[in-house]
C-alpha cells in the first residue's frame, strides 16, 4: 500500500463519518480514528524488515503550524523555463538530515536526477525527497522546519 492509497483512505473515512476504521494486510496494519473534533489519527505498523530507517528528531524548536502563505509570484515568462519540484506528501519540511549536518542543496547548486533535495517528516517517518530532474536550483520556496501541504511547490530548478 503506497502513500496515495493511505491518503485516499483517510479522505474516504473523513467523508463517511465513521469514527474508527481498521485495515490489515500482510505487511501493513492501519487504524484511522476520527473524533468529534474531526481530528484524524493514523497508526501504521510494519514488520521490522519493511520499516523505513528513522532518523533522529531535530532538536531545534518547530514553529506551530500556520496556514501556508502563497509564494511571491514571479513574472510568468520567468517561471515558465523552470521546473517546479512539489511536495509529494503532507508534513514538515527539513533542508538538512539533522541539525549538525550540512544542507542537502543550496540556491545555485547543480543537482542530478535522484539527488536528495530535502526531508519531509510525516507521522514520525522521515521521507527523503529526491530530484526527478537534473539542473540548477534557482529558488527554495519553503523555510526550514515549516509545514508543507501535498503538491506545494518546494524548489524551482533550471533544467538547462
Amino acid at each position: 500500500m503506497d502513500l496515495k492509497d493511505i491518503q485516499n483512505l483517510i479522505k474516504f473515512v473523513a467523508k463517511s463519518g465513521a469514527s474508527e476504521v481498521k485495515l490489515e494486510t500482510e505487511d501493513v496494519k492501519i487504524t484511522i480514528k476520527t473524533g468529534s473534533d474531526t481530528e484524524t489519527t493514523i497508526v501504521q505498523q510494519m514488520p521490522m524488515a519493511a520499516q523505513m530507517p528513522q532518523m533522529a528528531m531535530p532538536t531545534q524548536p518547530v514553529a506551530p503550524a500556520t496556514p501556508a502563505v502563497p509564494a511571491e509570484k514571479a513574472a510568468p515568462a520567468e517561471d515558465s523555463k523552470y521546473i517546479t519540484v512539489k511536495s509529494p506528501i503532507i508534513g514538515t519540511f527539513y533542508r538538512k538530515p539533522s541539525p549538525d549536518k550540512p544542507l542537502f542543496v543550496e540556491v545555485g547548486q547543480t543537482i542530478a536526477e535522484g539527488d536528495v533535495l530535502c526531508i519531509i517528516e510525516a507521522m514520525k517517518l522521515f521521507n527523503e525527497i529526491e530530484s526527478e530532474v537534473s539542473g540548477k536550483v534557482v529558488k527554495i520556496l519553503v523555510d526550514d522546519a515549516s509545514p508543507v501541504e501535498f503538491d506545494q511547490p518546494l524548489f524551482l530548478v533550471d533544467p538547462s
